[in-house]
Protein backbone atom coordinates (compact mmCIF):
# COMPACT_ATOMS: atom_id res chain seq x y z
CA UNK A 1 0.00 0.00 0.00
CA UNK A 2 1.39 3.50 -1.02
CA UNK A 3 2.22 6.23 1.61
CA UNK A 4 -0.49 8.42 0.39
CA UNK A 5 -3.20 6.16 0.98
CA UNK A 6 -2.00 5.12 4.29
CA UNK A 7 -2.17 9.05 5.60
CA UNK A 8 -5.21 9.34 3.68
CA UNK A 9 -6.92 6.17 5.66
CA UNK A 10 -5.10 7.64 9.17
CA UNK A 11 -6.59 10.85 8.63
CA UNK A 12 -10.13 9.64 7.74
CA UNK A 13 -9.85 7.85 11.35
CA UNK A 14 -8.37 10.74 13.54
CA UNK A 15 -11.14 12.91 11.90
CA UNK A 16 -13.69 10.49 13.50
CA UNK A 17 -11.85 9.97 16.39
CA UNK A 18 -11.86 14.13 16.95
CA UNK A 19 -15.90 14.37 16.70
CA UNK A 20 -16.11 11.62 18.69
CA UNK A 21 -13.99 13.08 21.69
CA UNK A 22 -15.97 16.98 21.09
CA UNK A 23 -19.24 15.13 21.95
CA UNK A 24 -17.60 13.63 24.83
CA UNK A 25 -16.54 16.77 26.58
CA UNK A 26 -19.62 18.24 25.77
CA UNK A 27 -21.79 15.84 26.76
CA UNK A 28 -19.26 15.54 30.09
CA UNK A 29 -21.15 15.71 33.41
CA UNK A 30 -19.98 18.38 36.42
CA UNK A 31 -18.65 16.30 39.06
CA UNK A 32 -18.16 17.66 42.92
CA UNK A 33 -15.83 17.03 45.13
CA UNK A 34 -16.38 16.38 48.83
CA UNK A 35 -13.91 16.63 51.34
CA UNK A 36 -13.54 14.67 54.35
CA UNK A 37 -11.72 16.83 57.62
CA UNK A 38 -8.13 17.75 58.09
CA UNK A 39 -5.62 18.46 60.99
CA UNK A 40 -2.72 20.49 60.50
CA UNK A 41 0.10 21.00 63.28
CA UNK A 42 3.08 23.64 62.91
CA UNK A 43 5.31 26.17 64.30
CA UNK A 44 4.81 30.19 64.27
CA UNK A 45 7.06 32.87 64.76
CA UNK A 46 5.38 35.44 66.38
CA UNK A 47 6.32 39.64 66.55
CA UNK A 48 4.74 41.80 69.29
CA UNK A 49 3.60 45.33 68.41
CA UNK A 50 2.33 47.20 71.07
CA UNK A 51 3.26 49.97 73.17
CA UNK A 52 6.28 47.80 74.97
CA UNK A 53 8.79 47.67 71.89
CA UNK A 54 8.10 50.64 70.16
CA UNK A 55 11.00 52.64 71.63
CA UNK A 56 13.75 50.35 70.69
CA UNK A 57 17.50 50.73 68.83
CA UNK A 58 17.83 47.26 68.03
CA UNK A 59 16.58 44.72 65.80
CA UNK A 60 13.09 43.76 66.09
CA UNK A 61 13.93 39.86 65.73
CA UNK A 62 15.03 39.90 69.39
CA UNK A 63 11.89 40.21 70.79
CA UNK A 64 10.39 37.01 68.17
CA UNK A 65 9.12 34.55 70.44
CA UNK A 66 7.48 30.92 68.96
CA UNK A 67 4.24 29.34 69.41
CA UNK A 68 2.59 25.97 68.42
CA UNK A 69 -0.55 25.44 67.01
CA UNK A 70 -2.84 22.28 66.12
CA UNK A 71 -6.15 22.84 63.55
CA UNK A 72 -8.71 21.06 62.39
CA UNK A 73 -10.62 22.19 58.73
CA UNK A 74 -13.70 21.09 57.33
CA UNK A 75 -14.66 22.59 53.67
CA UNK A 76 -18.04 22.81 52.53
CA UNK A 77 -17.74 23.86 48.86
CA UNK A 78 -15.30 24.45 46.15
CA UNK A 79 -13.67 27.33 47.88
CA UNK A 80 -14.68 27.80 50.64
CA UNK A 81 -13.96 26.10 54.45
CA UNK A 82 -14.30 26.44 58.12
CA UNK A 83 -10.89 25.85 60.38
CA UNK A 84 -10.67 26.03 64.05
CA UNK A 85 -7.03 26.57 65.70
CA UNK A 86 -5.63 26.32 69.02
CA UNK A 87 -2.08 27.80 70.17
CA UNK A 88 0.09 28.33 72.22
CA UNK A 89 2.86 30.88 72.69
CA UNK A 90 4.78 33.55 73.84
CA UNK A 91 4.45 37.75 73.18
CA UNK A 92 7.58 39.70 73.73
CA UNK A 93 8.44 43.44 73.57
CA UNK A 94 11.48 45.77 74.92
CA UNK A 95 12.22 49.16 74.85
CA UNK A 96 15.41 50.40 75.29
CA UNK A 97 16.04 54.41 74.04
CA UNK A 98 16.78 57.81 75.91
CA UNK A 99 14.94 60.56 73.93
CA UNK A 100 16.30 64.49 74.76
CA UNK A 101 14.46 67.57 73.36
CA UNK A 102 13.77 71.10 73.85
CA UNK A 103 18.02 71.55 73.91
CA UNK A 104 18.16 75.68 73.79
CA UNK A 105 21.37 77.78 74.73
CA UNK A 106 19.69 78.16 78.28
CA UNK A 107 18.28 74.64 78.78
CA UNK A 108 19.34 71.37 78.59
CA UNK A 109 16.14 70.10 77.60
CA UNK A 110 14.08 67.24 78.52
CA UNK A 111 15.19 63.44 78.88
CA UNK A 112 12.89 61.04 78.13
CA UNK A 113 13.30 57.40 79.19
CA UNK A 114 12.32 54.14 77.69
CA UNK A 115 13.42 51.12 79.50
CA UNK A 116 10.99 48.17 80.29
CA UNK A 117 10.07 44.83 78.81
CA UNK A 118 7.59 42.22 79.22
CA UNK A 119 7.19 38.60 78.08
CA UNK A 120 3.52 37.19 77.42
CA UNK A 121 2.38 33.40 78.01
CA UNK A 122 -0.91 33.69 75.72
CA UNK A 123 -3.17 30.70 74.48
CA UNK A 124 -5.69 31.42 71.97
CA UNK A 125 -8.98 29.46 70.20
CA UNK A 126 -9.73 30.80 66.71
CA UNK A 127 -12.42 30.32 64.47
CA UNK A 128 -11.31 31.34 60.81
CA UNK A 129 -13.03 31.11 57.34
CA UNK A 130 -10.73 30.15 55.14
CA UNK A 131 -11.07 30.40 50.78
CA UNK A 132 -8.87 27.79 49.54
CA UNK A 133 -8.32 28.24 45.87
CA UNK A 134 -7.20 25.22 44.59
CA UNK A 135 -10.92 23.82 43.60
CA UNK A 136 -10.56 26.68 40.59
CA UNK A 137 -7.19 25.25 39.22
CA UNK A 138 -6.44 22.73 37.62
CA UNK A 139 -7.33 18.80 39.28
CA UNK A 140 -5.17 18.63 42.29
CA UNK A 141 -2.72 21.10 41.57
CA UNK A 142 0.89 20.87 43.44
CA UNK A 143 0.88 24.61 45.04
CA UNK A 144 -2.52 26.53 45.50
CA UNK A 145 -2.50 29.24 47.60
CA UNK A 146 -5.38 30.36 50.39
CA UNK A 147 -6.64 33.03 52.28
CA UNK A 148 -8.27 33.34 56.06
CA UNK A 149 -10.09 35.36 58.25
CA UNK A 150 -12.02 34.78 61.70
CA UNK A 151 -12.47 35.65 65.03
CA UNK A 152 -11.26 34.36 68.41
CA UNK A 153 -10.27 34.48 71.73
CA UNK A 154 -6.83 34.84 73.44
CA UNK A 155 -5.71 34.78 77.26
CA UNK A 156 -2.45 36.07 78.31
CA UNK A 157 0.26 36.03 81.54
CA UNK A 158 2.47 38.93 81.56
CA UNK A 159 5.90 39.00 82.72
CA UNK A 160 8.64 41.54 83.35
CA UNK A 161 12.43 41.24 84.06
CA UNK A 162 12.77 43.73 86.11
CA UNK A 163 15.76 42.67 88.90
CA UNK A 164 19.21 40.58 88.13
CA UNK A 165 19.91 37.51 89.14
CA UNK A 166 20.53 38.58 92.71
CA UNK A 167 17.09 39.48 93.39
CA UNK A 168 18.53 43.87 92.71
CA UNK A 169 16.23 45.83 90.90
CA UNK A 170 17.65 47.12 87.63
CA UNK A 171 18.60 51.18 87.67
CA UNK A 172 18.86 52.17 84.29
CA UNK A 173 20.74 55.12 83.41
CA UNK A 174 20.57 57.94 80.78
CA UNK A 175 23.65 56.48 79.10
CA UNK A 176 22.02 53.02 78.60
CA UNK A 177 23.94 51.17 80.69
CA UNK A 178 22.03 48.91 84.64
CA UNK A 179 23.63 49.73 87.43
CA UNK A 180 21.90 47.44 90.67
CA UNK A 181 22.22 48.32 94.65
CA UNK A 182 24.38 45.60 95.82
CA UNK A 183 25.10 45.30 99.64
CA UNK A 184 29.19 44.44 99.50
CA UNK A 185 32.02 45.10 101.52
CA UNK A 186 34.50 47.97 100.92
CA UNK A 187 37.80 48.81 101.82
CA UNK A 188 39.25 46.84 105.13
CA UNK A 189 35.57 46.82 106.79
CA UNK A 190 34.72 43.87 107.51
CA UNK A 191 30.56 45.63 107.69
CA UNK A 192 28.84 44.92 104.34
CA UNK A 193 27.14 48.51 102.92
CA UNK A 194 24.68 49.31 100.08
CA UNK A 195 26.87 49.83 96.76
CA UNK A 196 25.68 50.95 92.83
CA UNK A 197 27.18 48.49 91.19
CA UNK A 198 26.86 47.63 87.16
CA UNK A 199 24.61 44.73 85.98
CA UNK A 200 23.61 43.22 83.52
CA UNK A 201 19.60 41.79 82.61
CA UNK A 202 19.16 38.23 83.16
CA UNK A 203 16.23 38.01 80.54
CA UNK A 204 14.27 36.13 83.52
CA UNK A 205 11.10 37.47 83.58
CA UNK A 206 10.32 36.86 86.99
CA UNK A 207 7.78 39.80 88.13
CA UNK A 208 4.45 38.97 87.16
CA UNK A 209 2.62 42.67 85.87
CA UNK A 210 -1.08 41.65 84.79
CA UNK A 211 -3.03 38.84 82.98
CA UNK A 212 -6.79 38.40 81.46
CA UNK A 213 -7.90 37.95 78.01
CA UNK A 214 -8.70 39.55 74.72
CA UNK A 215 -11.12 39.17 71.63
CA UNK A 216 -8.56 38.88 68.82
CA UNK A 217 -9.14 39.06 64.57
CA UNK A 218 -6.64 36.82 62.56
CA UNK A 219 -5.80 37.26 59.34
CA UNK A 220 -3.47 35.08 57.24
CA UNK A 221 -2.62 34.18 53.45
CA UNK A 222 -0.14 31.54 52.02
CA UNK A 223 0.29 28.76 50.11
CA UNK A 224 -0.38 24.63 50.53
CA UNK A 225 2.03 22.52 48.60
CA UNK A 226 0.51 19.14 47.89
CA UNK A 227 2.41 16.11 48.25
CA UNK A 228 0.78 12.93 48.01
CA UNK A 229 -3.06 11.88 48.06
CA UNK A 230 -3.61 12.70 51.74
CA UNK A 231 -0.35 14.87 52.73
CA UNK A 232 0.24 18.58 52.38
CA UNK A 233 2.55 21.43 53.45
CA UNK A 234 1.78 25.05 54.60
CA UNK A 235 3.60 28.22 54.75
CA UNK A 236 2.05 31.40 55.20
CA UNK A 237 1.99 35.08 57.10
CA UNK A 238 -0.38 36.88 58.88
CA UNK A 239 -1.35 39.51 61.44
CA UNK A 240 -3.39 39.46 64.21
CA UNK A 241 -5.13 42.14 65.81
CA UNK A 242 -6.18 42.20 69.59
CA UNK A 243 -8.75 44.45 71.08
CA UNK A 244 -6.85 45.62 73.84
CA UNK A 245 -3.98 47.57 74.89
CA UNK A 246 -3.19 45.73 78.28
CA UNK A 247 -1.02 42.83 77.19
CA UNK A 248 1.97 44.56 78.17
CA UNK A 249 0.63 45.63 81.31
CA UNK A 250 0.82 49.34 80.42
CA UNK A 251 -2.15 50.45 79.11
CA UNK A 252 -0.77 52.48 76.45
CA UNK A 253 -1.19 53.30 72.92
CA UNK A 254 -3.78 51.64 70.35
CA UNK A 255 -5.03 48.23 70.52
CA UNK A 256 -1.71 45.44 70.28
CA UNK A 257 -1.21 42.92 67.81
CA UNK A 258 1.34 40.60 66.25
CA UNK A 259 2.80 39.61 63.19
CA UNK A 260 2.73 35.69 62.55
CA UNK A 261 4.88 33.54 60.26
CA UNK A 262 3.60 30.16 60.01
CA UNK A 263 4.36 26.64 58.84
CA UNK A 264 2.74 23.72 59.03
CA UNK A 265 2.36 19.65 58.10
CA UNK A 266 -1.80 18.76 56.85
CA UNK A 267 -3.15 15.61 57.12
CA UNK A 268 -6.63 15.20 54.77
CA UNK A 269 -8.49 12.02 55.95
CA UNK A 270 -9.68 12.14 52.31
CA UNK A 271 -12.03 13.56 49.61
CA UNK A 272 -15.04 11.52 47.42
CA UNK A 273 -16.11 12.81 43.90
CA UNK A 274 -19.79 12.87 43.52
CA UNK A 275 -21.01 13.24 39.77
CA UNK A 276 -24.18 15.95 39.75
CA UNK A 277 -26.00 13.56 37.13
CA UNK A 278 -27.12 10.53 36.35
CA UNK A 279 -23.66 7.84 36.82
CA UNK A 280 -24.17 5.85 33.72
CA UNK A 281 -21.28 3.13 35.53
CA UNK A 282 -23.61 2.89 39.10
CA UNK A 283 -24.07 -0.13 40.22
CA UNK A 284 -20.36 -1.54 38.04
CA UNK A 285 -18.69 -4.10 39.83
CA UNK A 286 -15.75 -2.82 37.92
CA UNK A 287 -13.06 -5.53 39.94
CA UNK A 288 -15.12 -8.41 38.03
CA UNK A 289 -14.49 -7.24 34.67
CA UNK A 290 -10.84 -9.05 34.69
CA UNK A 291 -13.13 -12.31 34.87
CA UNK A 292 -15.99 -11.66 32.43
CA UNK A 293 -15.58 -14.88 29.96
CA UNK A 294 -17.92 -13.21 27.13
CA UNK A 295 -18.32 -16.39 24.87
CA UNK A 296 -18.79 -19.07 27.75
CA UNK A 297 -15.77 -21.02 26.85
CA UNK A 298 -14.27 -21.30 30.31
CA UNK A 299 -11.42 -18.98 29.30
CA UNK A 300 -11.65 -15.12 31.10
CA UNK A 301 -11.83 -12.89 28.22
CA UNK A 302 -8.02 -10.91 28.78
CA UNK A 303 -6.57 -15.11 28.08
CA UNK A 304 -8.84 -15.64 24.77
CA UNK A 305 -6.77 -15.69 22.06
CA UNK A 306 -10.34 -16.70 19.96
CA UNK A 307 -13.03 -14.28 21.34
CA UNK A 308 -16.43 -15.15 20.46
CA UNK A 309 -15.85 -18.89 20.32
CA UNK A 310 -19.38 -20.55 19.65
CA UNK A 311 -21.45 -22.14 22.38
CA UNK A 312 -20.45 -25.50 23.52
CA UNK A 313 -17.59 -25.85 21.17
CA UNK A 314 -14.50 -27.19 22.77
CA UNK A 315 -11.17 -25.07 23.39
CA UNK A 316 -7.65 -25.27 24.09
CA UNK A 317 -6.21 -23.11 27.11
CA UNK A 318 -6.39 -20.18 24.91
CA UNK A 319 -9.91 -20.17 24.45
CA UNK A 320 -9.61 -21.58 20.49
CA UNK A 321 -11.69 -23.96 19.06
CA UNK A 322 -9.71 -27.70 18.66
CA UNK A 323 -8.50 -28.84 15.67
CA UNK A 324 -7.26 -32.51 15.63
CA UNK A 325 -5.63 -32.66 12.01
CA UNK A 326 -3.85 -29.73 12.33
CA UNK A 327 -5.44 -28.45 8.98
CA UNK A 328 -6.34 -25.05 9.98
CA UNK A 329 -10.25 -25.22 10.28
CA UNK A 330 -11.27 -26.16 13.94
CA UNK A 331 -13.22 -29.24 14.64
CA UNK A 332 -16.65 -28.60 14.69
CA UNK A 333 -16.44 -26.30 10.77
CA UNK A 334 -14.24 -29.75 9.65
CA UNK A 335 -15.58 -31.54 6.64
CA UNK A 336 -12.84 -33.86 6.48
CA UNK A 337 -11.78 -34.66 10.47
CA UNK A 338 -8.47 -36.81 9.24
CA UNK A 339 -7.19 -34.48 7.01
CA UNK A 340 -3.67 -35.67 5.59
CA UNK A 341 -0.63 -33.47 7.49
CA UNK A 342 0.28 -30.61 5.02
CA UNK A 343 -2.57 -30.86 2.94
CA UNK A 344 -4.40 -27.52 2.05
CA UNK A 345 -7.40 -27.63 2.59
CA UNK A 346 -10.75 -24.84 2.29
CA UNK A 347 -12.54 -23.30 4.63
CA UNK A 348 -14.35 -26.65 5.17
CA UNK A 349 -11.41 -28.44 6.04
CA UNK A 350 -11.51 -30.43 2.56
CA UNK A 351 -8.18 -31.00 0.57
CA UNK A 352 -7.73 -28.36 -2.22
CA UNK A 353 -6.32 -29.05 -5.55
CA UNK A 354 -3.06 -27.64 -5.24
CA UNK A 355 -2.01 -25.68 -8.29
CA UNK A 356 -5.80 -24.33 -8.95
CA UNK A 357 -5.57 -22.70 -5.73
CA UNK A 358 -2.07 -21.40 -6.76
CA UNK A 359 -3.59 -19.81 -9.98
CA UNK A 360 -6.87 -18.89 -8.04
CA UNK A 361 -4.61 -16.95 -5.14
CA UNK A 362 -1.84 -15.13 -7.69
CA UNK A 363 -5.43 -13.71 -9.72
CA UNK A 364 -6.76 -12.52 -6.52
CA UNK A 365 -3.88 -11.22 -5.45
CA UNK A 366 -2.69 -9.61 -8.44
CA UNK A 367 -5.51 -7.54 -8.28
CA UNK A 368 -5.92 -6.76 -4.48
CA UNK A 369 -3.85 -3.24 -4.92
CA UNK A 370 -6.37 -2.23 -7.76
CA UNK A 371 -9.15 -2.88 -5.34
CA UNK A 372 -7.75 -0.99 -2.46
CA UNK A 373 -6.39 2.16 -4.40
CA UNK A 374 -10.18 2.36 -5.84
CA UNK A 375 -11.50 2.13 -2.34
CA UNK A 376 -9.20 5.05 -0.90
CA UNK A 377 -10.40 6.99 -4.07
CA UNK A 378 -14.10 6.56 -3.50
CA UNK A 379 -14.56 4.84 0.16
CA UNK A 380 -17.94 3.52 0.69
CA UNK A 381 -20.01 0.58 1.67
CA UNK A 382 -21.12 0.11 -1.76
CA UNK A 383 -17.47 -0.32 -2.96
CA UNK A 384 -16.76 -2.97 -0.06
CA UNK A 385 -19.91 -4.86 -1.04
CA UNK A 386 -18.62 -5.10 -4.88
CA UNK A 387 -15.44 -6.34 -3.88
CA UNK A 388 -16.89 -8.59 -1.15
CA UNK A 389 -19.18 -10.07 -3.86
CA UNK A 390 -16.35 -10.74 -6.04
CA UNK A 391 -14.22 -12.04 -3.41
CA UNK A 392 -17.45 -15.02 -2.79
CA UNK A 393 -17.74 -15.59 -5.78
CA UNK A 394 -14.09 -16.56 -6.33
CA UNK A 395 -13.83 -18.41 -4.00
CA UNK A 396 -17.06 -20.01 -4.26
CA UNK A 397 -18.22 -18.75 -0.79
CA UNK A 398 -15.57 -21.15 1.08
CA UNK A 399 -12.92 -19.28 3.22
CA UNK A 400 -11.09 -20.08 6.35
CA UNK A 401 -11.35 -18.62 9.28
CA UNK A 402 -8.11 -19.82 10.98
CA UNK A 403 -6.24 -17.63 8.01
CA UNK A 404 -7.64 -14.65 9.64
CA UNK A 405 -5.51 -13.01 12.03
CA UNK A 406 -5.85 -13.37 15.22
CA UNK A 407 -5.99 -10.56 16.57
CA UNK A 408 -8.81 -9.48 13.53
CA UNK A 409 -11.25 -12.67 14.09
CA UNK A 410 -13.44 -10.93 16.80
CA UNK A 411 -15.02 -8.63 13.33
CA UNK A 412 -16.05 -12.02 12.12
CA UNK A 413 -19.31 -11.59 13.81
CA UNK A 414 -20.69 -14.52 12.32
CA UNK A 415 -17.41 -16.85 12.16
CA UNK A 416 -17.94 -18.06 8.88
CA UNK A 417 -14.61 -17.13 7.99
CA UNK A 418 -14.81 -13.92 5.90
CA UNK A 419 -14.62 -10.38 7.20
CA UNK A 420 -17.80 -8.74 5.13
CA UNK A 421 -18.24 -4.97 4.84
CA UNK A 422 -21.40 -5.39 7.05
CA UNK A 423 -18.91 -6.34 9.99
CA UNK A 424 -16.35 -3.94 8.94
CA UNK A 425 -18.99 -1.64 9.38
CA UNK A 426 -20.23 -3.04 13.10
CA UNK A 427 -16.95 -3.17 14.01
CA UNK A 428 -16.12 0.67 13.33
CA UNK A 429 -19.43 1.42 15.00
CA UNK A 430 -18.93 -0.19 18.05
CA UNK A 431 -14.79 0.91 18.35
CA UNK A 432 -16.70 4.62 18.84
CA UNK A 433 -19.21 3.29 20.99
CA UNK A 434 -16.04 2.09 23.60
CA UNK A 435 -17.73 -1.84 23.40
CA UNK A 436 -15.14 -3.39 21.03
CA UNK A 437 -11.52 -4.14 21.59
CA UNK A 438 -10.57 -2.80 18.00
CA UNK A 439 -8.04 0.15 18.05
CA UNK A 440 -6.82 2.95 15.02
CA UNK A 441 -4.32 0.28 14.43
CA UNK A 442 -6.16 -2.31 14.18
CA UNK A 443 -9.18 -0.70 11.94
CA UNK A 444 -6.20 0.01 9.65
CA UNK A 445 -5.09 -3.54 9.97
CA UNK A 446 -8.90 -4.74 9.24
CA UNK A 447 -9.47 -2.74 6.20
CA UNK A 448 -5.87 -3.82 4.91
CA UNK A 449 -7.00 -7.80 5.12
CA UNK A 450 -10.77 -7.41 4.01
CA UNK A 451 -8.81 -6.34 0.06
CA UNK A 452 -6.34 -9.21 0.71
CA UNK A 453 -8.74 -12.14 1.76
Amino acid sequence: MDRKVTINKLLAVLFLLSATFTAMAQSKEKEKVKHLPSIMLGVTGQKYVGYIGSHTNVSPLLDTRLGYFLSVEQRFGKVLGVEFVGSYGKLAGTDNQTNISGVTATSAGTTTQYYGNMQAQVMQGQLMLVANFDGIMKADPAVSPFIKAGVGYMMFNTYSDLKDNTGAAYLYQTDGSIMAIHTVSTGTSSVPTPSLVPTKRDYTYETKITSGGSLVIPFMLGLDFNFGKHMSSMIGAGYTMCLSNMIDGSGKGANAGFITANIGLRYEFGKTTESSGNDPYKGVDFSSIDHLDADGDGVPDDKDMCHGTPKGVKVDEKGCPLDADGDGVPDYLDHEPNTAKGNKVDGFGVTLDEKAMAQHQKDWENEAPERSKEFNVKPGVEYLKKVEEAAKKANQGKFNASKIPVELRSADINKDGYISADEITKTIDSFFEGSGDFTVEKINKLIDYFFEQ
